[in-house]
């Protein structure tokens, strides 16, 4: 018996010398028995690999990056605010971080604080309380509203660029009513200030007016303004005294369009504007599924800022004001800045995405997981950049 205990105490001994829990002594190998699995973790997301060269392809096509949502407990870095949100309060959360954040967390924005009296201060800041809608009855003239609220041209080289927010309401043509036509366009200021507000007279006749959604009748399209005016005060707005060909660059005096689903508001207004202006809710990597398909305007709203809109009529000021605070608060998270910004687009996608491609197999395999991290970046541009300069880093 006492010669069994001390083999059984001699492999323990091994096996923890072979794992760096104490020193072999002098001329002690580890059996070739005993095999201990290296495993590689990436420092973002925490998923483990046998390989080094695994854990290298991983950070190659996951493109993990300090602009990832974040656990405020273990740091794991997820692809959306949903998958951290299933991470915390998920069918399966993490143990150890869902009691904290049941006892520290908020719903909301899922930031994790130092007791639960700071979260109750913070949450008084964080939910939203919904905007007054302006209603189809009640709509102001489109000429005193342009008068009264327009913007000013701005050059926003210096001071980061102005943002605008708009939302259409459609009614239906063809000849089963299932062709959008927008009827109804709204635009705001950054200050949820109403800048542009008008019913649109559509192209062609409409078959289905949608009055349970639009409120909308054959009356208020009666004296509506054309579509082609429409495009002129919107297009005003948004070039902001801007030539065409500068609105492809950025660091000009062209204002972003916040907005859900931009492109279809755009097509039914028979709009274009660059891609790189657009700042759409429905398309934001952070705000969309764990499989990234786009959420609805209405479970955004009510899952990240706290507030209800589109129980009834659908009201076009109550969209813009949900998509700018979106916007505003996935902007104002302040993120530790890496590498240096440029101010061009396509620049910056190539930098920030090809970030593997400048280092070779060897170094890369020399390099630790922390240190791939480093020079990981994201595949989408946070909204963050926004209100730096380009020439901060």
């Amino acid at each position: 018996m006492t010669q069994r205990k001390s083999s059984s105490a001699l492999v323990l001994h091994i096996k923890m010398a072979a794992l760096g829990f104490m020193d072999l002594g002098p001329g002690e190998d580890p059996p070739k028995t005993l095999s201990v699995t290296v495993r590689h973790k990436c420092s973002a997301c925490f998923k483990q690999y046998k390989k080094k060269e695994h854990l290298i392809e991983h950070m190659k096509v996951s493109y993990h990056s300090i602009h990832e949502p974040k656990c405020g407990a273990c740091k794991k870095h997820c692809k959306s605010l949903e998958s951290l949100r299933e991470h915390l309060t998920g069918p399966l959360p993490k143990a150890n971080c869902s009691r904290l954040f049941v006892a520290q967390g908020c719903n909301i924005c899922l930031n994790i604080f130092e007791s639960p009296d700071a979260l109750n201060a913070h949450k008084e800041m964080c939910i939203f309380s919904s905007p007054a809608p302006i209603g189809p009855l009640r709509m102001p003239s489109v000429d005193s509203e342009m008068e009264n609220s327009g913007l000013p041209s701005v050059d926003n080289t210096s001071q980061g660029p102005q943002v605008v927010a708009m939302d259409c309401e459609m009614v239906g043509g063809g000849s089963d009513g299932s062709l959008d036509l927008c009827a109804r366009v709204c635009l705001i200021d950054e200050n949820e200030k109403v800048i542009f507000h008008s019913f649109v007279q559509p192209l062609i006749p409409v078959t289905n007016y949608r009055y349970d959604i639009t409120g909308l009748t054959e009356e208020h399209l009666r004296d509506a303004m054309p579509l082609n005016q429409v495009q002129e005060k919107i297009q005003e707005i948004l070039y902001n005294g801007e030539a065409i060909w500068r609105m492809r660059m950025e660091g000009g005096k062209a204002r972003l369009l916040v907005g859900h689903d931009l492109e279809h508001d755009l097509d039914c207004l028979r709009m274009n504007y660059p891609d790189h202006l657009l700042r759409d809710t429905a398309k934001y990597r952070p705000l969309m599924k764990t499989n990234l398909v786009s959420h609805s305007l209405k479970y955004l709203t009510k899952t990240y800022l706290g507030f209800e809109i589109q129980s009834g009529v659908h009201d076009p000021y109550e969209d813009c004001v949900a998509a700018m605070r979106l916007y505003k608060r996935m902007s104002a998270q302040d993120h530790q800045m890496e590498g240096t910004l440029t101010p061009d687009l396509t620049q910056y996608t190539q930098i920030y995405t090809k970030s593997f491609d400048s280092w070779k197999p060897k170094q890369l395999e020399k390099m630790s997981p922390d240190e791939l991290f480093k020079i990981s970046r994201s595949s989408y541009r946070c909204w963050c950049l926004d209100s730096r300069k380009p020439t901060e880093s």
